[in-house]
Formats: C-alpha cells, structure tokens, sequence
C-alpha cells in the first residue's frame, strides 16, 4: 500500500445542488449543501487507490464540489496514524480543513470493531441501511461494504496433472507430500503485520483445531510471509510460488478471468468472507461530506462500481446490475461461505492477552 495522500477533484465553490436519490429522507438536501459547505471529505482506507478510482470519480460527479482526499494505507498504519492523531488533538475537535479522517475503511475487521467500541464512530442512520444483510451492520456506526472470501490460490502450471486440495486437511496432507520440492514456494500473510491476515488466522483457529495442524506443515514448507495480496498472487501467477492460502480471492478472481495461469479454491470445510468495514470518525471535521460518501459507497451506484474496479470486489448488496455480488459469489464457488459479522464477536481478537498468546503459538508452529 502507498502513504501518500490523493487530493482529487475541484475546489469547492458555487455548484448545482445535486439531486436528493430516491427514496432518501427530504432533509438530505441539506446534508448535501453542508457537505459542499465543507469542500471534502478525508478517507483513510485500505483498498488500493487503483480499485477504489472509479468510486472516487462518480462520488465527485455525483457530488461537485467535494473532493476526495484518499490515503492508501496498509492496515495497520492506518489504525496507528488515527491513533496517533487523535491523541495530539487532547480535548479539541479537528478544524474543517484539518488532515484527519472522516471516514475509516479497512479489510481489518476486528481492528475498526475495536475503534468503534472504544467510542471513535459517529452514529448515522444511513438510507442505504435497508439494501444490507443484517450481519454487515453494527449500532448504526460500523458498516460492512464488500463480500470477499479467503481461498487458496495455486499456479496451474504446476499442478498440471496433480490433485488440487480442496480442503484444508487436504492442503496440509499435500505440502506435507511436497516438503521438499515446495520448499520456500507457498506463502501466506504475516499474521503479525498484516491486520487482515491475523483477523482471518484468528477465525481459522475459532473454527477448530485443524488450522494448527495445516500451520505446522506451513512451517516445515518453509512458507514466506506477506503483507500485501497483491504481491503474492503476482508471484503465484508468475510461477515464482506454488500456491499461496487465506489470500483474499477479489483479487485472484478478477486476475483469472484476465487469463492469469492461476486457480482458486473455496475450502470445503468452510471458506471465511471479510467485509471491508467502513465508520464516519467521531470528530470528523467534514461530518456531512462523511455521511455522504459513506451512503454512497453502500448506493447501488457506489457498489456497482466498486464491482467494476479492477480488483472486481465482489459488493455486499445483492440488489447491483453485476456479477459481482454475494449470490454469484456463493453460486460460483459453492454455499460452505461463512461470513464474519461485523459487530462485538470481532473484539476477542483484539484482547492484548489473547493476541499475546495466539501469535506465541504461531511462531511455534511455523517452526514445523
């Protein structure tokens, strides 16, 4: 993920008051006037730029006026920057044109559940609330914005003529067959710098203690660890890497369908699903703009869009003109999907006794 800031569209000046969408309350006119009042909104999020750019430009054609000003930050450099601004601001609030963020979307999951329950969200009853299952939403303040398995993505090239595991027990069965020649060749994130990968690690090791066990033969393969999806299933598809496990499958499936030599596996056992977890910050400077693109992410324009970005993100709506939803995820990759739900279940995870012990006991077992 790059650090630096996008500051993207207009300044804000005399604009034509956009359409109030259907079915939004009257009085949304005037959160769109105080939101083209305030000129911007700051969004501190996870998703590379490059996906996120369509939602970007139609946010701003949609709204003229109120530019986006994106920081692409890797997850936990997002959660420690927030942090770390809201403790220099004491008892103050940010001033309108303060670089502190509106709004905080992450693939870290149990990282913005925890924010959220420490009391750093805003409450809104977002009109876009009705068209989302039940699970993505938490008191009004956290808000699930996409559907996104973890898989197991492996190079065709190499599997040609081999059995394909299709279950964690099968993948742990075959790197133990394979010790020797996939040696420093399958990889996986690093639980410890990756906020996504400990959320879906931790749920791995909730759901039984398999995962231990496909740990441990991670290990004596000599796994490499990463931090960024993207590198790893490039790797994959170039052949540098055998196959990689828990890599979020957005990103794998719109690279196949570009004709990558890769494949990816939906474990039978059960195949987790994270949600890109979105909140409007406590003392957002640009509380209305905030409002604003948070709607707009979870619209049906704002979905389709994302569904069209180059990652395809697959949109936790089920009522998007795309391919791209939950229905033709499970269709495709069959119904053993377990959705991790936005909400307190999250916070165990982030126990700083738990966390202690859950990563003692994943060094070990990466020691094969």
């Amino acid at each position: 993920m790059a650090g630096g800031a996008m500051a993207l569209g207009l300044p804000a000046g005399a604009q034509p008051a956009p359409r109030v969408p259907a079915g939004y309350p009257g009085d949304y006119a005037e959160t769109i006037a105080r939101a083209q009042q305030e000129g911007a909104v700051s969004v501190y999020a996870s998703t590379d730029l490059e996906a996120v750019q369509p939602l970007i430009d139609g946010f701003q054609a949609r709204f003229p006026g109120v530019r986006v000003q994106y920081q692409d930050l890797n997850t936990l450099d997002l959660h420690e920057r927030y942090l770390a601004e809201t403790a220099r601001l004491g008892d103050g609030r940010p001033a309108r044109d303060a670089a502190y963020a509106d709004v905080l979307w992450s693939t870290a999951m149990d990282l913005q559940i925890k924010l959220v329950n420490d009391g750093h969200a805003q409450r809104y009853e977002s009109p876009e609330r009705r068209g989302l299952p039940g699970w993505a939403v938490w008191r009004d303040e956290a808000w699930g914005t996409t559907f996104e398995p973890a898989v197991i993505v492996y190079n065709r090239q190499h599997f040609a003529g081999a059995h394909v595991p299709g279950s964690r027990s099968g993948l742990a069965r075959l790197l133990q067959e394979h010790v020797q020649q996939w040696r420093g060749k399958v990889v996986t994130y690093d639980v410890e710098r990756s906020g996504v990968g400990y959320l879906l690690a931790q749920q791995d090791a909730r759901m039984g203690s398999e995962f231990w066990y496909l740990a441990q033969a991670l290990g004596r393969a000599g796994v490499r660890l990463s931090a960024s999806t993207a590198d790893m299933i490039e790797q994959i598809a170039s052949g540098e890497l055998v196959l990689g496990y828990n890599l979020l499958g957005s990103y794998a499936l719109s690279l196949m369908e570009r004709g990558a030599g890769i494949g990816v596996i939906a474990p039978r056992d059960y195949t987790l699903v994270m949600s890109r977890v979105a909140f409007i910050a406590r003392r957002a400077p640009r509380p209305h703009a905030a409002r604003l693109w948070l709607d707009y992410l979870l619209s049906r324009e704002g979905q389709a869009l994302l569904s069209r970005s180059t990652s395809q993100l697959y949109t936790i709506r089920t009522d998007t003109d795309s391919q791209h939803t939950a229905n033709a995820l499970a269709e495709r990759l069959g119904y053993a999907l377990k959705p991790i739900s936005v909400g307190p279940g999250l916070l165990a995870a982030q126990d700083a006794l738990r966390k202690r012990a859950f990563l003692a006991r994943w060094r070990e077992a990466l020691k094969g």
